[in-house]
């Protein structure tokens, strides 16, 4: 009986050792490669990401064309004859089932470490069990009371905030990644030239872009909340900047510029989201028609939400605590509980895109992120990226200068 121990040993070092060697070769191999020997955690990420899009697509298409579906939703009691499954409401119906799946994905993977774990399997494969548990959940909460619905729908703004707290951490940390991997000893020489260019041309942007929503937005004098929210994002922009460049910071332009960009593109984002009676965009006509640039417009936007949220979902370490730590060559690639958590708040968020962030709100066909409460959510995270980015910068001066303070004189 104890001979057998270390033969048990043996084996499970070889099926680690195995494993570790079939997922070192898809590493190194196509990107192709990873869809086409089976189950692997690479593999698993794009199948996600597509059924997060999947799951996009049905809300839009139950709260634009559900009309049509309205004699088989009669007989889903939890529907009322089909009224309480169309149009915002069926949208928050399908966020629920996208959320409950990764949510459970979520706590099923929660602090998967190592690639030969059992719970590392369930993620990167059974995908007949997967496919057909979402199915399920994202059929039950057609059948779930109307008063169920509307607590999930107060739910979801905490959810889709979190979401884009996220998201902002996530893109401002990818911003300093690149600014000190730029400014490195090993790259900065190589760097130097580029870092001015692409600062250069982030800030040439920027300005351009400010100009050019002064041209497109405020076409009346009276479009004074446009005026500021433009002339608003000028002064961050300036701020940011100065910052960066104290000498206490030393930061550079390359961090401020991007998170120019940024900021700018929030800016246009809120303002784009204005209803169309609000009179200060132009050739607002045209995109109330429902033209081909108004669903074009829709489907990149909707492609959008997925990518943004794919990528926050597979950059776990930028939440890390200690980020020095070595990888490992049987670690997993990224953190598991987080990808999926992230996907359970995108769930949230994109349900609150499609229906303005106003669950008694009517939005039109092939439109996405349209009325006032959409504005200001992109305006006051246009405010918290700034604020988050400036400290960043400041906080460790801050730390520095108290810890100097509260040490013992020598």
């Amino acid at each position: 009986m104890e001979d057998s121990y270390p033969n048990v040993k043996e084996a499970m070092e070889g099926n680690t050792s195995s494993t570790n060697d079939r997922y070192a070769k898809l590493m190194e191999g196509s990107w192709f490669s990873q869809f086409r020997h089976g189950s692997n955690p690479w593999m698993a990420r794009y199948v996600y990401g597509l059924m997060f899009l999947m799951s996009n697509l049905l809300a839009w298409a139950v709260r634009d064309y559900g009309r049509s579906a309205l004699t088989e939703m009669e007989r889903l009691k939890g529907c009322h004859g089909g009224k309480d499954c169309l149009g915002a409401e069926g949208v928050l119906r399908v966020s629920l089932g996208c959320f409950a799946f990764y949510f459970t994905m979520f706590l099923s993977t929660a602090g998967t470490s190592k690639l030969h774990q059992p719970r590392e399997l369930w993620h990167s494969g059974w995908w007949p069990s997967k496919i057909l548990l979402m199915i399920v959940l994202t059929v039950l909460p057609f059948f779930v009371p109307s008063a169920a619905i509307q607590l999930y729908g107060d739910l979801a703004h905490f959810g889709a905030g979190v979401f884009l707290l996220i998201q902002l951490i996530s893109i401002i940390s990818f911003i300093t990644w690149l600014n000190d991997c730029c400014h490195s000893e090993k790259y900065a020489n190589r760097c130097h030239v580029y870092v001015m260019l692409l600062a250069t041309a982030a800030y040439v942007v920027c300005i351009l872009g400010i100009i050019l929503m002064y041209i497109w937005y405020t076409p009346q004098p009276s479009c004074f909340l446009n005026m500021f929210f433009i002339t608003w994002t000028l002064v961050l922009l300036q701020l940011m900047t100065s910052v960066s460049l104290h000498p206490k910071v030393n930061a550079g332009f390359l961090t401020p510029g991007f998170m120019g960009l940024y900021v700018v593109f929030l800016c246009w984002s809120a303002i784009r989201s204005e209803p169309p009676e609000a009179k200060c965009i132009k050739k607002t006509d045209a995109a109330t028609k429902g033209d081909w640039l108004t669903i074009i417009s829709f489907v990149v936007a909707v492609i959008a939400i997925v990518i943004a949220t794919f990528s926050t979902g597979i950059d776990s370490k930028c939440f890390q605590f200690r980020k020095d730590e070595t990888q490992e060559e049987d670690d997993v690639p990224y953190g598991y509980g987080f990808f999926h958590f992230v996907f359970a708040t995108g769930a949230m968020y994109f349900a609150m895109l499609l229906i303005g962030w106003n669950t008694h709100h009517t939005m039109k066909r092939w439109t996405i992120d349209v009325g006032w409460t959409s504005t200001w959510v992109r305006i006051v995270n246009e405010w918290l990226a700034a604020c988050v980015y400036i400290w960043m910068l400041v906080a460790p001066i801050i730390w520095k200068s108290r810890q100097t303070a509260d040490a013992p004189p020598a």
